[in-house]
């Protein structure tokens, strides 16, 4: 046992002493490597429309600093492209890639067009790369460069508008979406992302090759998975870049409000008398709740309005109540026979209000069905159709949008003649 005990202690002796001349080594080594090592490069002109791309600059770092590099011109006009940036020691060089172009100090205010990165007129350069340690050790490094420019016009976003600047998203068919133009003078590549009040960014238009123009982009409060946004203000970001590397950028908000996803939902509903004679009438009760978040437009005709088998909503009061352009939310009631079909189905539709139209929030034209709210609505058909068998049913129809709960509460109604 006193053996076993004697190798252990020698095997454990053995690992430490290693470790040990491990760690000397490393360290021995890179106290041997100077803080920055030598700059290399492959050129010293870059001519960016010429086939050379970036102007490719390496170093290698002895021990952990702060790197800044800067490019500065016969004037002494220098240009931050790295400023006081962390980096550990490492045998790996660092690379950095340069294009000719150097950032431009934003403006007071980003939501004027202004250009953020600028490619450096035809002239000589220095390119300076400075290290210093948290002990206070520097060391700089230079290298000459020359670059050929061409003169060619910066790119621009003119003329641009956003409108309108608050939208409500929620399927009313009343600004549920803003309209982004702008001109472009020369060909750009175009990137637009939105920032969201919590700081998120997300791409709306992402690297799409735009020729000079009159441009136009829509965009509904959604995300680029569809998924609709909450109310806030939002940041979107315009950037415009050409082949050289320029770029012009411009911000501005969008605020959403009410923002949300219309719902409802039939909750009882019943067609009466299931046997009737020809001329009777059929009565329709039905109770809707709003199930969604957002309020529900609606119009008429108003809870109570009869109709005859031979008539549709869009000839009440001489098309009063025709189909609007989406958003407007009705109940309808039709039959399996109506050969209408289309846009002529649900030809007896209904207000999703109880209150009469005096009293609706815009009186006569259009009531609101809040969040959580349920109503009762009743419909009066009279029956001169000359069927003997007719299959009624009830929807919900948002128009210009779709039928939803389609094909709901089925009854049989028998007349006779």
């Amino acid at each position: 046992m006193g053996l076993l005990i004697q190798r252990r202690s020698f095997f454990y002796s053995l690992i430490r002493s290693s470790l040990c001349w491990g760690l000397l080594l490393f360290l021995g080594a890179c106290a041997g490597r100077p803080l920055l090592g030598e700059i290399q490069v492959p050129f010293t002109t870059l001519r960016p429309l010429e086939g050379e791309g970036a102007f490719v600059l390496s170093y290698q770092l002895g021990q952990d600093a702060k790197v800044s590099i800067t490019v500065e011109d016969e004037k002494g006009q220098s240009y931050d492209l790295r400023r006081e940036e962390l980096r550990a020691a490492s045998a790996d060089p660092y690379i950095l890639q340069f294009d000719g172009t150097v950032p431009v100090p934003p403006p007071l205010s980003p939501k004027v067009p202004h250009v953020v990165r600028q490619l450096l007129p035809t002239g000589s350069y220095t390119l300076t790369v400075h290290a210093q340690t948290a002990k206070g050790q520097e060391a700089t490094k230079r290298v000459p460069l020359h670059l050929v420019a061409p003169k060619l016009p910066l790119p621009a976003l003119e003329n641009l508008t956003v409108s309108p600047t608050t939208i409500s998203p929620n399927a009313d068919a009343l600004a549920d979406v803003a309209e982004i133009t702008y001109r472009l003078p020369t060909t750009a590549t175009v990137d637009i992302t939105f920032t969201t009040p919590k700081g998120q960014t997300f791409p709306f238009i992402t690297r799409a090759q735009e020729q000079p123009a009159e441009w136009q982009h829509i965009w509904n409060g959604k995300r680029p998975d569809g998924e609709l946004l909450p109310s806030g203000v939002y940041t979107y970001t315009i950037n415009a870049a050409d082949q050289l590397g320029n770029l012009v950028q411009q911000q501005g908000n969008i605020t959403l409000v009410d923002s949300g996803q219309p719902e409802a939902t039939i909750t009882y509903a019943n067609i009466a008398p299931q046997h009737l004679m020809l001329g009777e009438m059929l009565t329709l009760t039905l109770r809707v709740k709003n199930t969604g978040t957002i309020p529900l437009r609606t119009y008429g005709p108003p809870s109570g309005f009869t109709y005859t088998t031979d008539a549709v909503f869009s000839s009440v009061e001489g098309g009063k109540f025709t189909s609007q352009a989406g958003g407007f939310w009705r109940v309808g009631l039709d039959w399996d026979a109506n050969s209408g079909g289309g846009p002529k189905r649900y030809p007896f539709r209904w207000a999703l209000s109880q209150r009469p139209p005096d009293q609706w929030q815009l009186p006569g034209q259009e009531d609101w069905l809040l969040p959580g709210e349920e109503v009762t609505i009743f419909g009066h058909v009279r029956v001169l159709q000359r069927e003997t068998k007719m299959d009624f049913y009830v929807g919900l129809i948002q128009d210009g949008v779709g039928f939803f709960q389609d094909r709901h509460g089925r009854t049989i109604v028998y007349v006779g003649f």
